[in-house]
């Protein structure tokens, strides 16, 4: 089978901002001296997600396991919105994750913003109240789900990339909120009936910061 970009979406929660009992005495120097932190849902195994996928736990155990090296160096950076490739460019870097871990079947990950024009828009729009969330980029194959559900299973070749801050899912005609899927047919003479005001500014500051 060969390899899709694979991109999943996960809202950020309004009791996660503003959280600092999850942060450790390292995360609260990094706010002492002037960074954004905060927690976040990046990921989850075992359920079929709003894209009708099902990542299994061993696979994506395996990717948390190395993406977890690469937060320990530094390195683990992500974008202001999904590019369509899976290079990561470092012109468009806006946040690190310096911390994740297992909660259940929840990925869960300290966010730093980054001193760059990209950080500069994330935490502007973090301190602004904008409702955005966290995407996973990966590399993977999919096959049919054991379970029969319809739902499409991540094979073995899964490859994690990073994790991006993007104000909607990547996914067309998929909105999560509220933690419910919602499903959308035809975005366009009856959207003002289906988005809320703010969605719809949401929506126009996606397409503003693409350009």
């Amino acid at each position: 089978m060969s390899k899709t970009l694979l991109r999943e979406y996960y809202e950020l929660k309004c009791d996660e901002r503003g959280c600092k009992d999850l942060l450790n005495e390292g995360e609260k120097k990094l706010i002492n001296n002037g960074f954004l932190l905060f927690p976040a849902k990046l990921q989850q195994c075992d359920v079929q997600n709003g894209n009708g996928r099902v990542y299994g736990r061993p696979v994506l155990e395996r990717e948390i396991e190395n993406y977890a090296k690469m937060v320990s160096e530094g390195r683990a950076i992500g974008e202001c919105d999904h590019p369509d490739d899976s290079v990561i460019n470092l012109k468009n870097a806006s946040h690190k994750v310096v911390r994740i871990w297992w909660e259940g079947d929840d990925v869960n990950g300290i966010i730093q913003c980054l001193k760059t024009p990209s950080g500069g828009i994330l935490e502007g729009l973090y301190n602004s109240g904008v409702k955005f969330g966290f995407s996973s980029r990966a590399l993977g194959s999919l096959g049919p789900c054991p379970k029969g559900s319809g739902a499409q299973m991540v094979q073995d070749d899964l490859q994690l990339i990073c994790f991006d801050a993007v104000s909607e899912p990547s996914a067309p005609n998929a909105y999560i909120l509220d933690q419910k899927v919602k499903m959308y047919e035809g975005l366009g003479k009856g959207l003002s009936k289906i988005f809320t005001k703010g969605d719809r500014i949401n929506r126009a500051l996606n397409n503003i910061f693409t350009r």
